[in-house]
């Protein structure tokens, strides 16, 4: 075999070529083939014929293998092999087979060229082998002139070359493909300009990148149409949102601009300029190049930018959806919804320095009612514009009509530092208001975990703030968290158990001095819980008027009354009338006083044993309303009484104009009445009282020596523990019928 095959190589030394074999000028690179073959002469004598020969521009490069099993791990070894020339019978008679199968089933390599070469015509391979390995060409020795050598070698590379464009070309479009799909997730145009950055490096080389566009409605503060540098990569030292005029080479500030307004990709030896637009939103991609783009990088870098424009569209959208989301739209603010964001940045900081707190504008409605919104507006903005010089590190929102936000340090976030900001008059229009505020804080220490629970805490101590009367501000404490939720808890189980008739109306007789004799009874609401304890009426009532729920029980209170009035017109009890107190809030009803006739009519009892109790503070809001009500209620028949008088708002004027049945001198005025000096108040109330023609009645007797005084005084009734405490309705009855 070896003697054979020595005489047939003889051909590769005849030259049957008509003329030189010259391509294309020469390059420094070159084309990697890799000579297989059990005989060295064999590689003598290739590599000798395809000396001078030049590819597509390109030398060849010869790696040298004599047996199946190196030629495999050369393969392995260097991945840039175009060609491999490959003998068949080597250590084995398939020994070059096997090698085909290693390159393209184990390596996956389909770009490598092959070429088959034998000695032994016995021993071509079949057929469909050739095809099913995508063999280039299958040559005999004795057929192998240097001609057909390099006609075959010349048709094999360019294959590779062909194969390799399409194979890039592949490659650089399923990069695209996913670069654009890993685009469209991104919401940010900041997160969108580096990744459009991070994605072109495979596909362009670059030392440098910049993204650049328009800052308005992106930058914070950019109000012109300057273009913006958004996104970077590499050495640039310029930082982002700054203007491109940052950048220290004027040559690349001008590549850019021409770029934007011309509307074209402007490309030189150093640098690209890629021109990206999509609805109306335009940006450019600079690129410090680190070498030629080739027509290929070109073509590729034009499908990139096609497939992620709708990308920057997006994220332009996405970025108003979110201005619209969190930011306010007069104030241009973080809103109430990235305040919390802000917050959650806050509870979980490490600097114990910081407060978080609300401002809130005293008596905003009342200018806006009165000067109209669109003041309000130029107001708030005055406002904001303010905070913002002041604040310095602080962080702003709007987060309410009229109230606002801030995050920063102890220094500056303090109830003074915050007063001066309100001590000069505010500019809105040709308007120059001043205004005060209240403010709430909340310090690291005493912050909860999240941004949601921190709100909640600096809005308990704005709510305080704003209840006391002393000064403008609150520093949060758990303890006023623990009041507040003990607050609501009692009000959830006092709407329960009001619902499950736990409430209970009882009754403290009222007696005639001059007789003893019962005229009436006060009803006095008891709460008595699941477990059969009392709640005091001092804790739940004020409960129930803060959370709405007295107007409920105020109707449901007179209905009861009225029913314990018929239930005393049955047992013959005429005389005995039920007094009932009303609250503010039942008195600001439109209908209250329809309210309170329906309940006589449907129980059918007579309007003057229904006695309703009012107090002066009621007095305090709107006074005429509350007489002319009185007086429809008095025309029905119904008394009145005017109940702890001299404790509150007290008005003779009005008092003269109520139209009273009685007066009722307070507990606090008769405790002391037996003491030397201390019954002049007392005293005065009951001259007063006969004075206008009004029966006087005093509460909290518990001795006789105060029951002597009072009919001193010819006070008409009492009530009080001296007497009878308050009892359950058919204890009263039980009372009523002993005191016969």
């Amino acid at each position: 075999m070896q003697a054979s095959e020595e005489t047939n190589d003889d051909f590769l030394f005849i030259d049957d070529s008509d003329e030189d074999e010259i391509v294309e000028d020469a390059s420094i690179d070159t084309w990697k083939v890799l000579i297989v073959d059990d005989d060295p002469e064999i590689h003598s004598v290739t590599q000798l014929a395809l000396s001078d020969l030049i590819v597509l521009g390109k030398r060849l490069e010869y790696i040298h293998a004599y047996s199946g099993r190196d030629a495999c791990h050369l393969i392995e070894q260097h991945d840039d092999i175009v060609l491999v020339l490959l003998d068949v019978v080597m250590e084995t008679d398939d020994a070059g087979l096997s090698v085909v199968k290693h390159i393209r089933e184990s390596l996956a390599r389909q770009d490598i060229r092959i070429v088959l070469r034998t000695g032994q015509p016995g021993y071509a391979p079949e057929e469909s082998v050739i095809k099913d390995y995508d063999i280039n060409d299958y040559k005999t020795k004795t057929e192998l002139t240097r001609r057909k050598l390099v006609t075959t070698v010349y048709a094999a590379i360019r294959s590779y070359q062909q194969i390799d464009t399409v194979t890039q070309n592949r490659q650089g479009l399923e990069k695209i493909v996913g670069a654009a799909a890993e685009l469209l997730e991104l919401h940010s145009v900041y997160d969108y300009a580096d990744g459009v950055l991070e994605q072109l490096l495979p596909l362009i080389d670059s030392k440098s990148s910049l993204f650049c566009a328009r800052g308005q409605g992106i930058v914070e503060g950019a109000d012109d149409l300057s273009l913006y540098v958004l996104g970077k990569s590499g050495g640039s030292p310029v930082e982002k949102n700054q203007k491109i005029e940052s950048i220290v080479n004027p040559e690349i500030q001008q590549a850019i601009k021409n770029c934007f307004q011309q509307k074209q990709h402007q490309f030189s030896d150093s640098h690209a300029c890629l021109y990206l637009t999509s609805g109306g939103y335009r940006a450019v991609i600079f690129l410090e190049l680190m070498g030629d783009l080739s027509d290929i990088d070109k073509q590729l870098a034009e499908v990139y930018l096609t497939n992620i424009s709708i990308g920057y569209e997006n994220v332009h959208l996405f970025q108003k959806l979110r201005n619209a989301a969190y930011k306010d739209w007069l104030t241009e603010l973080p809103n109430r919804l990235e305040f919390v964001n802000l917050l959650d940045d806050f509870a979980q900081s490490q600097d114990s320095g910081l407060v978080a707190g609300l401002i809130d504008i005293n008596h905003f409605s009342d200018i806006n009612d009165g000067l109209g919104q669109d003041l309000g507006n130029q107001l708030l903005m005055s406002v904001t514009t303010r905070m913002k010089a002041f604040g310095g590190p602080c962080q702003f929102a709007r987060i309410g009509a009229d109230v606002f936000g801030i995050i920063g340090p102890k220094n500056i976030v303090n109830p003074d530092e915050l007063s001066r900001l309100f001590d000069q008059p505010f500019s809105a229009g040709e308007q120059h208001l001043p205004i005060s505020a209240t403010f709430g804080f909340c310090e690291k220490e005493d912050a909860g975990p999240r941004g949601v629970k921190v709100l909640n805490q600096i809005n308990i101590a704005l709510n305080l703030a704003k209840k006391n009367n002393q000064q403008h501000f609150a520093y949060y404490k758990q303890a006023m968290e623990d009041k507040t939720l003990w607050r609501l808890g009692m009000i959830r189980q006092l709407r329960t158990d009001f619902a499950d008739n736990r409430l209970e109306l009882w009754y403290q007789p009222q007696l005639s001095l001059s007789t003893g004799k019962v005229t009436g009874a006060e009803a006095l609401l008891r709460w008595r819980t699941a477990d059969g304890n009392f709640i005091s009426p001092a804790e739940f009532i004020p409960l129930a008027e803060y959370s709405g729920l007295i107007i409920e029980i105020g109707d449901w209170v007179i209905n009861q009354a009225c029913q314990q009035i018929k239930i005393l017109e049955q047992h013959s009890y005429d005389q005995v009338g039920i007094s009932v107190n009303v609250s503010i809030p039942q008195f600001k009803r439109v209908d209250f006083v329809a309210r309170i006739i329906a309940a006589i009519n449907k129980h059918q009892v007579h309007p003057r044993k229904l006695e309703l109790e009012i107090t002066e503070n009621i007095l305090m809001d709107e006074p005429q309303v509350v007489v002319e009500a009185l007086k429809e209620l008095k025309a029905e028949g119904i008394s009145i009484a005017l109940d702890d008088f001299g404790t509150g708002y007290s008005s003779l004027s009005y008092l003269k104009q109520l139209p009273l049945d009685r007066l009722k001198v307070d507990r606090s005025f008769v405790n002391d009445i037996t003491k030397p000096g201390e019954s002049i108040i007392a005293d005065t109330i009951i001259n007063l009282g006969k004075q206008l023609d009004l029966k006087v009645i005093a509460e909290g007797i518990e001795s006789l020596d105060q029951e002597t005084h009072l009919k001193a005084q010819n006070c008409d009734e009492v009530q009080g523990f001296y007497y009878a405490k308050p009892m359950p309705a058919d204890e009263f009855l039980t009372f009523l019928e002993s005191n016969k």
